[in-house]
């Protein structure tokens, strides 16, 4: 699955990071949390589209 994502309305979803390995000294709480996706912040919103040549 790729890192980044397009939503319906232009949007880009992300990944968390540090929920592929060394998982064993995480807590419950913390690996849980990082499987949810999220939304890149409108602050990094140009560099993201930028990298990914979507402008």
């Amino acid at each position: 699955m790729p890192k980044f994502t397009l939503t319906g309305t232009g949007k880009i979803k992300r990944k968390h990071a540090f929920h592929s390995h060394i998982l064993t000294k995480k807590t419950k709480k913390q690996k849980r949390n990082l499987c949810h996706s999220g939304l890149v912040d409108a602050a990094n919103i140009t560099q993201v589209k930028e990298l990914l040549c979507m402008r």
